[in-house]
Parts: structure tokens; sequence; C-alpha cells
């Protein structure tokens, strides 16, 4: 009886499945129970035959088992909306969402509910049906903490992607991580998904300067190529973007300031560590402080006619040093309240300009309680011991001066590196912009 039921349901005989049901009124209880032996769900086969009414007859016919029916699955752990969704019949897909919408939310082996399947197979009048019956069903994340949008973007379904992102709204949505924390603009250059790219450039607010797991921005996936990632997925397409196709790319990416991982690094690392640095800035100032209210050698303390109660005594038995001491204290004091100003004024430090600028600072201040301690070691060493003292004192100065003298250069090198690359960069999306409006 099982066999001919089936026969019903591929070619949709509604007659038959009535005669069925009149000489064995058990048998669908057989099938919502699993309890078929082997034999295929007749409302898995009339979904995939895209018989609508027989579907409709089907789960009508015994309305106590309209749940459980739709809740069989096959061998793969599929319902029968799963079918329905991957093969685009939406009116079963219909049928299917009035009797039970919550297997919208139902996973087959794969660990993808039929929303995925929908959008994975370009069936976009069935994944509208899907998102308004469960919009929740479309935020599940699959294996490898994939969003929709990233099985999208895999199976290159751009139809599929704008329907999405019509229904279900959100930056966080957009701009969600795999577990290797790839976006879909990493995903779209990587799979080189040219339309997909340029529709996530030029329509979605994305996070260009994104890095994934291996620290890579989109911009490095873009030049460095798709092995970038070591990506060994067989469904990647091996067709590769033309040169017009990645100059396109390159400029959108430009016009959003994304950059390479590296050129970012500087940024992210004082974010990182922008707390350490007010600390350190900080104690500089404090330091600064307690050596201009409590001079090394200490202050008189009573007046008499050469001096009054409060002065340095350094003033007065080194007067050729004090004013050297005095200004580079002060140095001191201000380059660090500067950078604790620069770090509270909330800037954003990926411009390397700006970053130049608080390192030159940071220095000046370290460099400024240096020499301040020099002076400070001077005033309270005993005469006798002054000589081993400037011999300690000079080698100090010589190593400290080379070690910052190199990172000067090195950054300063960098600095205008930098702003060069940045130039000629622009110039060359010039002359690619003019080159092709010429052709």
């Amino acid at each position: 009886m099982e066999h001919y039921l089936c026969e019903a349901a591929i070619t949709g005989d509604t007659d038959s499945l009535d005669a069925i049901i009149q000489k064995d009124p058990l048998i669908l209880h057989k099938f919502a129970d699993g309890c078929f032996n082997g034999a295929a769900c007749p409302l898995h086969v009339a979904t995939s035959n895209n018989q609508t009414h027989f579907v409709e007859e089907l789960l009508n016919l015994k309305p106590e088992l309209k749940l459980r029916l739709t809740e069989v699955l096959d061998s793969q752990l599929r319902s029968a909306l799963h079918l329905a969704s991957a093969m685009g019949h939406h009116q079963i897909v219909k049928v299917l969402l009035n009797a039970n919408p919550k297997m919208c939310l139902v996973r087959d082996r794969d660990g993808k509910n039929p929303v995925h399947v929908a959008a994975m197979e370009g069936k976009t009048n069935a994944l509208k049906e899907l998102v308004q019956a469960r919009p929740e069903a479309a935020r599940v994340r699959v294996d490898q903490n994939e969003t929709i949008l990233h099985l999208c973007v895999k199976h290159n379904q751009l139809k599929s992607l704008k329907k999405l992102l019509k229904k279900i709204k959100g930056r966080d949505f957009v701009n969600a991580k795999d577990s290797d924390g790839n976006t879909i603009l990493h995903l779209a250059i990587l799979y080189e998904r040219f339309e997909i790219a340029c529709y996530v450039l030029e329509k979605l607010t994305i996070d260009v300067n994104a890095t994934n797991a291996s620290g890579h921005t989109a911009m490095d996936i873009l030049f460095l190529g798709p092995d970038i990632l070591g990506s060994d997925n067989k469904e990647k397409s091996h067709i590769g973007l033309n040169k017009v196709e990645e100059s396109h790319i390159e400029d959108l990416l430009r016009k959003d300031n994304a950059k390479q991982a590296k050129l970012l690094v500087g940024g992210d690392w004082l974010t990182d560590k922008r707390e350490s640095l007010m600390i350190v800035a900080s104690l500089i100032a404090t330091m600064a402080f307690q050596a201009g209210v409590s001079p090394p050698g200490g202050v008189w303390q009573e007046d008499t006619d050469k001096y009054r109660a409060g002065e340095a005594v350094m003033a007065y038995y080194y007067q050729d040093s004090y004013p050297y001491f005095l200004r580079f204290n002060t140095i001191g004091f201000v380059a660090s309240l500067s950078t604790i100003l620069l770090l509270m004024s909330g800037l954003k430090f990926r411009n390397k300009a700006m970053m130049w600028v608080l390192i030159v600072t940071m220095w000046l201040a370290i460099t400024s309680m240096a020499i301040t301690y020099s002076f400070s070691n001077v005033v309270v060493t005993p005469k006798r011991d002054r000589p081993s003292l400037t011999n300690i004192i000079k080698i100090g100065v010589i190593v400290w001066s080379s070690v910052m003298g190199l990172l000067l250069v090195k950054h300063t090198i960098g600095l205008v590196a930098f702003f060069a690359k940045e130039r000629r960069s622009k110039m060359q999306a010039k002359k690619r912009i003019m080159t092709s409006e010429t052709a």
C-alpha cells in the first residue's frame, strides 16, 4: 500500500490518495510516527514533484496529523519544507508554512534550515515566504559560525543577498564574522564574486578595514590573492578576477579609505596600549612636578641675607646647571601633559602623521626626564665620586642618543614612505579612471 501511495504522490493523483486512505485509514499514522520501513514519505515525494494540490489534500485529510507529517524527516534529516525551499516550490512552501511555521528553524544533517537552503539555491520567492514567516531563522548561524549572508557569497547568490538585506536590517548583521574572522567582504574577494563585492562596497555600510583571524583586511586579499587565506575549499571559483575588475574593486575600497593590515597596525596597537601609555605619561608628569617643587639638594629652611626659605639650594651652588635642570624638567612635564591630552582627546591615531606626533611627544618627555635625572645625580653626588659619574653619564648619553636617533630616523622614513605611497596610489587610481573613461 505504501508503494501505491508513493506513486500517487509522484503524479499528484488525489483520487488514488482518497482510495488508499479508505482501504488503510492508519497508513498516514505510520508515516507520521516514522514507521514507514524505508518507504519514502508521501509528503516529501509530492513536494519534490511540485504537486501542490496533493500536498494540500494530504495535510487536510487528517488535521490531527498535520503537524506530525510536516515534522517527518528523511535520511538526511530534511523536512518537506527543506525540499520545497531547495527546489523553489514557493506555493508548497506557503502551504507547509501555514501548517507548521516552526519548521523554518529545523536543521538538516548539514546544520542548515530551510531559509539557508533557499538562500544558497537562489530561490528568492521561497526565501521571501520563509523570512516573512520566521525572520529569526535567517539569523541562525551554521558550521564555521557562518551567517546566511556568508552562504549567499559562497554560493554566488546576489539576488538572495539583496532579498535578505531588504527584510533584515542591522549593521551587525552585515559586518558579522565567521569562525575565521571573515566578513562577507572578505569572502566576496576571496571567492572572486565581483558583482557581490561591488554591491557590498557601493550599497552597504560595511567595515572595509575589518581584519580576519589571520590579520588580513579585504585590501590584503585583493593585493595578495585568494590563496592568502590558505583556502582549499572545493567550491571556490578558479576563474579569477580580470584586471579591470580588480582595478574597479580597488578603486571602491580606496574610496572607502580601505587599508592593508600593516598600515593599521600602529592604530590598533595604540588602541590596545592607550591605557598603558596614559599611566606612563601620568608617572612622568608626577616625577617632573615633584622634581620641580622639591629639587635635588633640597631647599633653604630659613631666610638669610643671600636667600629665602623655600628656594632651591641647587640654584646657588650650581648656577650654571640649574637653568638647564629647570628647562629639561619643564619640557618633560609639558610633553607628558601633552601626551595625556592627546590620548584623552578621542583622536583616532590610525593616521600616520598623528602617530608620529604622539611618538615624538613621548620621546621628548622620556628624554627630558633622563637629562633631568643626570643633573640631579650630579648635585647629590660627592665631589670625589663625580669623575666616575661623569664617565657613566657620557656613556649613557651616547647610547641613548644613538637609540633615539635610529628610532627617529626609522619612523621619519616610514612616514615619508607612507605619504609617497598614498600619493602614488591616488595618481594610479586617477589614471585608471581617466583611461576607462577614454575607452
